[in-house]
């Protein structure tokens, strides 16, 4: 679809006016046992996008929620559908999509943990994995709950292993990316849309906002409340961003080999542009005796999941990574993130480095730049209207 300047214009967001601000999850008059998961899930209050958007998605209403990365947007999804499904009932009530197998798992995971005493029935639906004993599950328990990634879950529905006929919430997931030309997962949504009852409640999640959202708002959410932040209060707060002139590609390596000696880190990961060269850095840095792990698209699905948990459990320090892990897994104990390349897609410079400073905790993000990349980094400063500064000699003090 294309979009005129004055289409364009129609379609800007604002936030709705007069949203309910609730300070703490008991106003929010939430069910008592999603209360105790929510608490021993290590809540104490709700963070700004979850004070106002859990309460708008129990009442029912579309949400668009646009929040920084970090902030519990995950959770705030999460609580709101575990309030509004019926837990007599043991059919599909809720599904989840997101762009990735290891963000869909993860959710899969919180879902579960906040509906811990509610004995919710929830699954991970996502390809490179055999679904036998997940359909076993379901069919001995149900399931009342999906995560999973477009593919695989218009397979399941294709199949006729998912029933949606009773599906009244649809969350997307890092919304932007789901709905990207690049990734091919548009048509998939589209598809998923059609097989879903016409009165379900759509809820749209992202850190950033585009056109592709736009459209999706216009054509299948009715009125949705608006809940968002400018484009220049994204950059996030409690990361200290700095850059780094390598000059030359080839000097990056030495570079990365004295921040990796120098600074006193609990977890880092690292981002390269393409697979070729997540294989390439690993493998120096390890021929160098640095313990690292490293994750791509093009790894088993075995190998993806040892490396995550590997890193989520501590095992593993630093991670060297495309962007396949830019969007919304969540590790606590990250407090670094070193962009060895710039991200092709500006959008995911914000969705990179806040894998650091995770809902509220401080953070570092360093840069490499090159020669060439002095446009793109002007460029990723105007877009988030911010200025990167150079590291300084004492940055070994930053962590």
């Amino acid at each position: 679809m294309s979009f005129n300047r004055e289409e364009d214009q129609k379609l800007k967001f604002k936030t709705s006016k007069k949203l309910k601000v609730s300070s703490n999850f008991e106003s929010m008059k939430l069910k008592d046992d999603l209360l105790r998961g929510i608490y021993s899930y290590g809540f104490e209050a709700p963070s700004s996008i979850q004070s106002r958007a859990i309460t708008q998605i129990i009442s029912g209403k579309d949400v668009i929620a646009q929040a920084q990365s970090g902030t519990g947007k995950t959770a705030t999804f999460t609580i709101g559908l575990l309030q509004a499904i019926d837990l007599r009932k043991k059919d599909l009530q809720a599904l989840i999509l997101s762009p990735t197998r290891e963000l869909a798992s993860q959710i899969g995971q919180v879902v579960k943990n906040l509906g811990d005493y509610m004995n919710v029935n929830a699954f991970a639906m996502t390809g490179g994995k055999t679904l036998k004993d997940d359909l076993k599950k379901m069919q001995k328990h149900g399931c009342q709950v999906v995560s999973g990634t477009p593919g695989r879950v218009l397979d399941m529905i294709k199949r006729q292993m998912l029933q949606t006929r009773n599906v009244q919430m649809l969350v997307l997931d890092e919304a932007d990316e789901l709905l990207s030309e690049t990734l091919g997962f548009k048509q998939q949504i589209y598809d998923i849309f059609a097989k879903l009852p016409k009165n379900c409640q759509v809820v749209v999640v992202s850190a950033t906002m585009n056109k592709d959202i736009l459209e999706v708002t216009r054509k299948f959410m009715n009125d949705p409340v608006k809940i968002l932040v400018k484009r220049d209060e994204i950059s996030l707060e409690g990361i200290k961003q700095y850059i780094v002139n390598v000059d030359k590609e080839d000097w990056k390596f030495d570079t990365l080999c004295d921040i990796y000696d120098s600074l006193t880190i609990t977890q880092c990961v690292i981002f390269c542009n393409t697979k070729k060269k997540v294989d390439w850095l690993s493998q120096r840095l390890l021929q160098s005796n640095f313990a690292v792990v490293s994750m791509h698209g093009d790894m088993k699905q075995e190998e993806r999941d040892k490396v995550m948990n590997d890193f989520r459990t501590g095992h593993s320090r630093v991670l060297i990574s495309t962007d396949v892990w830019a969007r919304g897994i969540d590790v606590q104990q990250v407090s670094l993130v070193i962009n060895y390349d710039l991200p092709e897609i500006i959008e995911n410079y914000i969705h990179r480095i806040g894998r650091s400073g995770r809902f509220g905790r401080k953070g570092v993000a360093i840069n490499f730049i090159t020669k060439a990349d002095s446009a793109k980094l002007r460029e990723i400063e105007k877009f988030y209207s911010i200025k990167i500064n150079l590291m300084p000699a004492n940055f070994a003090e930053l962590s």
